[in-house]
């Protein structure tokens, strides 16, 4: 991977492009530890801060330039079937001067035009400027992997990989967007093109924009779908189904194994990840090296696991041990790279992870991110199956009780009362038709934070709703679509490149110039399993069924037949020692007062709560953790007059 960054415009003066794009390509250097490089002509500047995964040398610098030097590419990200498109080109009569993904691009571009993009199999964000019309061109993944920044300023438009780079431009500031600050704080993450910085953007995923004549257009070149219910009948038995499925990902892993350098693999200890580090094993020739992250408390750790797959496997395993004054003392660091608030720390251990890849000199790791989204795999997708099940018969003392058999890890959710368990998953509340039914108890527990908010941003947001508008932003064929298929869709669409691939994806591997990969979301794999009946996904309550079939004999059955155990860290609980001194000053009066978004008096009880280890529920944990990360947010990056919201962001 890759840093990027450019202008496109005459605000920026012809002497002026060369410091600028090294200022923001310095701001980028921890995604390219392994050289920088511009091209500067007329209105136009591309920067680039490169990591050298495929053809590292010299020769595949970026920005690359065309045969015909008009038209120039500066690329983050990998296209995995480059092999086969350079054949392809190469058909055509093209030639290459390098062995790199990079220069297959860009002729694609020169031979097809914008739409190529739909060639291409990867993980990337791009901008290919064509002096022969005048025209840059932007391009983001199909899953959103990759991130992509714009703004515009003076009728000149600037793109980068982090806002970090924007920064650096004049006339860029960080001020917070009241609307991404309550999305965050509702659906955990903004909804793109918006930002925790107002009037900083983010390209969506699947589109392309194209910059010309002082103005943007963008379209999207994919979307998820699903079948209409009724056209979701099996029409194979499920084993065949099992054994294409198992031929897609070895396909996908096999391609994401493609590298100058080694490639390792995380590996948790639950199916995802196994599988994936299996099918690795296979072809990494000197063999595979796993890492992981463990836990002192036994209810984060799946250590036993990890050891099981990793001695099944033959890797070479390497176990990261993370406490809770290791994600105090690194969650300063964490909120930066990520540019945004967070209510969780889970960041902090993959952080501190990728920290341990680049130590043993890895820069590329496999993941089994995504598996749960496209299978099926989260407790929300049962949970909501079984607030359906119990609303048909909301009297029932009985039904409730299946609840435990989904959280069998919440020890406090285990002693309770059928009836305090149909009140807490809100049988009853939500209308069935609701499009965001299987996310609305998610919703409603995460914006309980919001009570913190003071009073001046509580006004700014007064008539918002961030779940209307993402209920809004709902393709017309939702509704026609399997509950499942619509709970999926929320996942995938949203959350998976709105925080797991960003918060807890890019951004912490990233920091320390390590590249990830991800199978599970090759798109040919994520279009097959659209298609996959919903009974095979999730069958009664057994998620992902039918990749545990596919899985078979591949992995042990320990890890195959285990349940879901979901990646979670200690949160309020890890910042009671001296490597939390920073929150104590962060929640005080003064720091609070200067931002001006939470409500003082509320926060410090609060604090007060969890320095006395009394916070045990999702709520003020969420709230605690939220409302840290934006106070850092906040200190790092906008001064405190730049901080209080103003105005609604249109």
């Amino acid at each position: 991977m890759c840093g990027i960054a450019g202008y496109f415009g005459d605000a920026v003066a012809p002497g002026d492009g060369a410091a600028l794009l090294w200022r923001m390509c310095q701001a980028l250097a921890h995604r390219g530890p392994d050289g920088q490089g511009a091209h500067i002509g007329r209105d136009i500047g591309l920067g680039h801060r490169r990591l050298a995964v495929i053809d590292p040398g010299q020769q595949a610098s970026q920005p690359m330039a065309s045969h015909s030097g008009e038209v120039f590419i500066t690329y983050n990200g990998e296209v995995f079937n480059f092999v086969e498109l350079r054949e392809t080109l190469r058909a055509r009569g093209c030639r290459f001067r390098t062995a790199s993904d990079t220069e297959v691009v860009l002729q694609l571009y020169e031979e097809f035009g914008p739409d190529f993009v739909t060639m291409l199999n990867g993980d990337f964000a791009f901008a290919i400027w064509d002096g022969r019309c005048r025209r840059l061109m932007l391009a983001r993944d199909r899953m959103g992997v990759r991130p992509l920044l714009y703004a515009w300023r003076d009728g000149t438009f600037y793109f980068a990989s982090e806002a970090k780079a924007l920064l650096e431009v004049p006339a860029v500031t960080a001020e917070v967007d009241p609307l991404a600050l309550d999305q965050i704080f509702t659906l955990w993450s903004p909804i793109a093109p918006r930002t925790i910085f107002k009037d900083v953007f983010e390209l969506p995923p699947a589109q392309v924009m194209i910059v010309d004549d002082g103005r943007a257009r963008s379209y999207a070149y994919w979307s998820l779908t699903f079948p209409d219910r009724g056209e979701q009948a099996a029409d194979r038995p499920e084993s065949a189904i099992a054994e294409e499925l198992r031929a897609l990902l070895e396909d996908a892993t096999r391609i994401r194994l493609r590298a100058d350098v080694e490639v390792g693999s995380f590996l948790s200890g639950g199916l995802d990840s196994s599988l994936v580090s299996a099918l690795a094993a296979r072809e990494a020739p000197g063999g595979l090296r796993t890492f992981a992250v463990t836990f002192d408390d036994p209810d984060f750790d799946e250590s036993g696991f990890q050891e099981t797959m990793a001695a099944a496997l033959g890797t070479r395993h390497h176990g990261v041990a993370c406490r809770g004054e290791d994600i105090a003392a690194a969650f300063p660091q964490v909120v930066r790279q990520m540019e945004r608030p967070v209510l969780r720390t889970a960041p902090v251990p993959l952080y501190l992870l990728a920290q341990e890849l680049r130590s043993q000199n890895l820069k590329v790791v496999l993941s089994g991110e995504g598996a749960d989204e496209v299978f099926a795999g989260y407790d929300l997708f049962k949970e909501a199956r079984i607030r359906r099940f119990c609303a048909r018969q909301p009297a029932s003392g009985l039904r409730p009780n299946l609840f435990r058999r989904i959280y069998p890890y919440l020890s406090s959710l285990q002693q309770q009362s059928p009836e305090f368990l149909a009140a807490f998953f809100g049988i009853g509340a939500d209308a069935a038709d609701d499009p965001l039914y299987s996310h609305r108890p998610r919703f409603r527990a995460t914006a309980g934070a919001k009570n913190f908010f003071s009073q001046e941003l509580r006004s700014t947001l007064a008539g918002y709703d961030a779940a209307d508008e993402l209920a809004g932003m709902l393709p017309a064929e939702f509704g026609r679509w399997h509950v499942l298929h619509q709970a999926q869709y929320l996942e995938t669409r949203f959350l998976l490149p709105g925080y797991i691939l960003s918060s807890q994806g890019d951004r912490m591997v990233m920091a320390h110039g390590v590249e990830s990969r991800f199978p599970f979301l090759d798109h040919r794999l994520v279009e097959f399993a659209a298609r996959i009946p919903p009974g095979m996904k999730l069958k009664g309550l057994r998620e992902k069924h039918i990749l545990r079939a596919a899985a078979e004999g591949l992995v042990p059955a320990k890890i195959a037949e285990r349940p879901k155990q979901p990646y979670r860290a200690p949160d309020s609980a890890s910042f009671g020692g001296a490597e939390g001194a920073c929150a104590e000053q962060l929640f005080s009066a003064d720091a609070l007062a200067e931002t001006g978004l939470f409500n003082p008096r509320a926060a410090a009880k609060l604090y007060e709560k969890s320095r006395r280890g009394l916070i045990a529920g999702f709520r003020d944990n969420a709230a605690f953790v939220g409302i840290l990360s934006t106070q850092l947010w906040a200190r790092e990056f906008a001064t405190p007059s730049r901080a209080a919201p103003t105005a609604l962001a249109g």
